[in-house]
């Protein structure tokens, strides 16, 4: 398929060099997604209907065969081969079963390794006699030992996964998912099968990735491709509000009252308070004649403006043509027939420009902001009745700023330039957005990502109680409120794919603290997985453990608290072993990775070293944030944890 492609002579069928330039690009990027990859088989299931799909299911009618894989394999006639995971007629791969066969007579899995088929195995679905069992081939690929970035789950979607990957474009779905329930790598198939549904309208209106950090991008970042998916753009919250260099950071509580959705209104009557009432006239001079439009008049079109609720710039562009459209019709009183051309030039004399600059004048949104963070009566004036006085001097700046770009911006402000942007000119709309670790989002944070989905739908993926930030999400109807998504519809992944029965157990003790309420993730794998609560002396043993888990097959991740990193650092760099930073792809030389425990959210690893629990408890400002922290880095491991420790465990532990 990808020779034919290459083989293609496009030199006589483009009128001009620009169709040229688009077919060639169009070619470039078709031949990309037909690359191979070694050791990714083309199919991976089977499925012999009883019947042909569509037909009608008269008895004696001839079923039908059709080989299940990541994409759409044709063959030299243009016949299919292979069928596409995401048509409609592989969803009985995923949600077939012996109570609802759905006319499949028999499913088969193929079993590989290495990009080798080394077995199969087959269900048949419509005979009674045969009893529903587990996969083996199933459990196997779930259980397989992660080595490199993230892949995709093409052959182990579950029916419940399957139902959300395959809901419509239309609708915003929030997914919450305790650890190893697959909720990162069923938001991105869910984008892979919209891509594939809705492919033209997609094409046109643009697709978003956001996920929580540089390292948790890097670690996602092959799926869609290795689905054939190569437009989809990746990026993180602040990748997106980066109006200003951000080189700066708050304390909590000013954070907290940044990210809070009450700041939208202050920002709002900020930008506005700008627009001043005229008081004098303006007088347009059109050769010997002179045209007035009374100050009444001109308030009256300012008030018209500020009641449609409209875009400042956008009103700000409005009204010189207000003001022109005004002298027009006292034009044609008079007995002159001016047209559009006559309108337009009158918009743009130098009288109705300025006018419009006294009126209505051009906001900057970095400027604004600075002047709300550093002048308290400014401050004052459009928080008045929104935020008490105690939440103004919080974020308030303690010493004065020249100017935007000697600023030291955090975060928080990039957000607050973003929310005035959007006030000043509309962001700009994609077709869907996939938000993943979404409960460490704040409500102005949320505001921004709704922004780029206003005419759009969203995947919203996250996990309440890996909520690690003093603004941490409290409920899901509230987090899609904020992104303006309130009808979106909430589902919860609890059957963990992932995590270790034995390890998924200990870290649930900690729930009751962090999440009350919140269902624990039930462990659907058969091999409970390696777990060890270790007491060591030092730095030392902690190095020790990750030798010895070296031994095993697969990655090894060492978890730590950040302060507790360059200390580790140095103690395996003193033992000769090499180690990656968060995110980077694994080698047969390198497969342990030192991981700071703030960025260990959405990782994951075959085996885990967890360094002192409660120092990873005590880096955090308040002790919920803490133990959030914790059940996130106790639950990386994928075949087996051990948990380190000098001091005492917290209590929560139990």
């Amino acid at each position: 398929m990808r020779e034919d492609v290459e083989a293609l002579d496009i030199s006589d069928v483009t009128a001009n060099w620009v169709n040229a330039e688009v077919l060639s690009r169009q070619i470039d990027e078709r031949i990309k997604a037909l690359a191979d990859l070694s050791d990714t088989p083309l199919f991976f299931g089977r499925l012999d209907y009883l019947h042909a799909p569509g037909a009608e299911q008269a008895e004696g009618a001839e079923g039908e065969r059709f080989y299940i894989g990541r994409r759409h394999v044709h063959d030299g006639d243009g016949d299919p081969m292979v069928i596409d995971w995401r048509a409609p007629v592989s969803q009985p791969f995923y949600r077939a079963s012996k109570k609802d066969p759905m006319d499949v007579g028999l499913r088969r899995r193929f079993g590989y390794t290495g990009g080798d088929l080394t077995a199969y195995e087959d269900e048949h679905l419509s005979d009674p006699q045969e009893a529903a069992r587990t996969s083996r081939l199933l459990q196997q690929e779930i259980e397989r030992p992660r080595v490199g970035p993230m892949r995709d789950i093409v052959a182990t979607i579950q029916p419940e996964q399957d139902e959300i990957v395959r809901s419509g474009l239309g609708g915003t779905v929030c997914v919450q998912g305790g650890p190893g329930t697959g909720k990162t790598a069923v938001g991105l198939h869910r984008v892979a099968y919209l891509l594939y549904a809705h492919r033209e309208r997609l094409a046109r209106t643009g697709t978003l990735v956001i996920g929580p950090n540089k390292s948790f991008l890097h670690y996602i970042e092959q799926v869609l491709p290795a689905l054939g998916e190569l437009t989809v753009r990746q990026a993180t919250v602040d990748d997106l509000v980066a109006h200003v260099e951000v080189r700066g950071t708050d304390e909590a509580p000013a954070a907290v009252v940044k990210g809070d959705a009450r700041l939208a209104e202050v920002l709002r009557r900020a930008v506005y308070s700008h627009v001043r009432m005229p008081t004098e006239p303006v007088v347009v001079v059109r050769g010997s004649r002179r045209w007035r439009v009374p100050a009444y008049e001109l308030e009256d079109m300012v008030r018209e403006l500020l009641d449609r609720n409209i875009r400042y710039g956008a009103a700000r562009e409005a009204l010189p043509q207000r003001i022109a459209h005004a002298v027009l019709v006292q034009m044609e009183r008079s007995g002159e027939a001016p047209d559009d051309r006559v309108q337009d030039a009158v918009a743009r004399t130098g009288v109705v420009k300025a006018a419009v600059k006294e009126i209505w004048p051009p906001v900057d949104p970095a400027k604004l902001v600075l002047r709300l963070l550093t002048d308290a009566d400014f401050l004052a004036a459009h928080a008045d009745g929104i935020l008490d006085e105690d939440e103004q001097r919080t974020m308030l700046w303690a010493k004065p700023v020249r100017s935007v770009k000697s600023a030291r911006w955090s975060a928080a402000d990039a957000v607050l330039i973003d929310e005035t942007a959007d006030i000043v000119e509309r962001t700009h709309s994609l077709g869907h957005v996939v938000l993943d670790e979404a409960q460490d989002l704040s409500p102005m944070q949320y505001r921004a990502v709704g922004r780029r989905c206003t005419t759009g739908s969203a995947t919203v993926l996250g996990d309440l109680a890996q909520g690690t930030t003093p603004w941490a999400t409290r409920s899901w109807g509230e987090a899609l409120a904020h992104l303006g998504k309130a009808d979106g519809v909430i589902e919860e992944l609890t059957a963990g794919f992932r995590v270790p029965t034995d390890v998924i157990a200990y870290a649930s003790r900690l729930l009751p603290h962090i999440a009350p309420g919140l269902a624990p993730v039930a462990s659907v794998r058969e091999n409970p997985g390696f777990f060890d609560l270790r007491p060591v002396a030092g730095a030392a043993d902690v190095v020790a453990a990750c030798e010895e888990l070296l031994r095993r097959e697969g990655s090894v991740g060492l978890i730590a608290a950040d302060a507790r990193v360059p200390a580790l650092a140095s103690a395996l760099a003193s033992a000769g072993l090499s180690y990656l930073e968060p995110g980077a792809e694994t080698t047969a030389e390198t497969r342990l990775t030192l991981v700071p425990a703030s960025l260990a959210k959405g990782l994951e690893y075959d085996y885990v070293v967890l360094d002192e629990p409660r120092a990873v408890v005590d880096g955090e400002p308040d002790g919920r944030t803490g133990l959030r922290r914790l059940y996130v880095a106790l639950t990386r491991a994928v075949s087996g944890l051990i948990v380190a420790y000098a001091g005492e465990l917290p209590a929560e532990l139990g």
